[in-house]
């Protein structure tokens, strides 16, 4: 298999740490409008949200393939090492969509030149940014 062709056949998975995966579960599917692929034992769910794969899990701790890694969710939302962006046509109306469907703005939405952002955080507190480019 040629270098370039390696991924041609895989897929990105996104793996999120939360503190509850039904409260969790619940925003994804009835706030952003995912759908649940595949659930394991309780602890974890694969999400299918804009043809990409988000996989809620519990936190936990080492194991044999990464013996120093614990998972945990955001510890202070004020810092972010993650976040996700969704570009959306009209930022206006995917704001009161997703604000009616129990989303938690930080601000209303803010234009910036050629762009109109806003961000909204998960129950655990991932960062989700939509913006609209003009």
């Amino acid at each position: 298999m040629a270098d370039q062709d390696f991924f041609s056949e895989s897929a990105l998975t996104t793996i999120l740490v939360v503190k509850d995966i039904k409260r969790s579960k619940d925003f994804y599917i009835k706030v952003l409008g995912a759908s649940v692929f595949r659930e394991y034992g309780g602890d974890s769910v694969v999400l299918n949200f804009l043809n990409n794969w988000i996989l809620l899990v519990t936190p936990g701790g080492p194991t044999e393939d990464k013996p120093d890694i614990n998972f945990e969710p955001p510890q202070d939302p004020g810092s972010v090492s993650h976040s996700f962006t969704i570009r959306v046509i009209d930022c206006e109306e995917a704001y009161k969509v997703l604000k009616r469907r129990g989303a938690k703005f930080v601000t209303p939405p803010v234009s910036r030149g050629l762009e109109t952002r806003c961000f909204f955080r998960d129950p655990d507190g991932h960062l989700f940014e939509i913006s609209e480019h003009r």
